[in-house]
């Protein structure tokens, strides 16, 4: 059996970044449960095509994203596939919290979140502001009511669930791992997720 490629913890409010190759599978675990984790991906050869929300939901017909569903570039074209989803519920509308988002909502300045997060992260590939799109928040639960009413909610997601990640060509992925504490995306209690890298045909 080949070995795992990457196997490691992010605590509450760090990031990850790398660049998982073209079949390879990205497992992002969610070793608590209810724990909100902040998704951004680029074309690696080409940073400039890079994940788009609207596109990724037209294709699959559904703002809920689950195994089968492709994760799409804005030049149409697959990121990443999703292999594998033991959670069910993940949102694609909500975005990313920001310091100015968080005082605009909850009148505190300064506060931890995900905007930052995903700047101290990309920075070491040369990307910054103008690269962090609308992104795919794994495990929060972004319920759309027929009224056309949404909110964050508790999350569903158990102590273990997981997504598995197919890299359909050499892909950027960014994770922030939530630092929110001010609405029930992490339950008001951040906790650790696991990153891992597979390769190709790995079970």
């Amino acid at each position: 059996m080949e070995p795992i490629i990457e196997d490691r913890v992010i605590p509450p409010g760090e990031v990850w970044a790398r660049v998982v190759a073209s079949g390879q599978v990205l497992r992002i675990v969610d070793l608590e449960g209810k724990q909100a984790v902040d998704f951004l991906c680029y074309h690696a050869a080409n940073p400039e095509e890079r994940y788009n929300a609207a596109d990724t939901m037209k294709y699959a017909g559904t703002i809920f994203l689950t195994r089968g569903h492709g994760i799409y570039s804005d030049m149409g074209r697959r990121l990443f596939t999703v292999v594998e989803d033991t959670c069910g519920r993940h949102d694609t509308i909500g975005g990313c919290c920001s310091a100015e988002s968080n005082e605009l909502r909850y009148g505190v300045k300064d506060t931890p979140n995900c905007r930052s997060n995903f700047l101290r992260a990309l920075a070491p590939f040369g990307l910054g502001k103008k690269d962090i799109v609308t992104n795919i928040n794994w495990f929060m639960n972004v319920p759309v009511h027929p009224d056309g009413a949404m909110a964050i909610v508790e999350g569903v997601s158990r102590p273990g669930d997981h997504v598995d990640l197919r890299a359909e060509m050499d892909t950027l992925a960014v994770i922030s791992n939530c630092p929110q504490t001010r609405n029930p995306c992490n339950g008001f209690k951040p906790t650790p997720i696991r990153v891992m890298v597979r390769p190709p045909h790995a079970t």
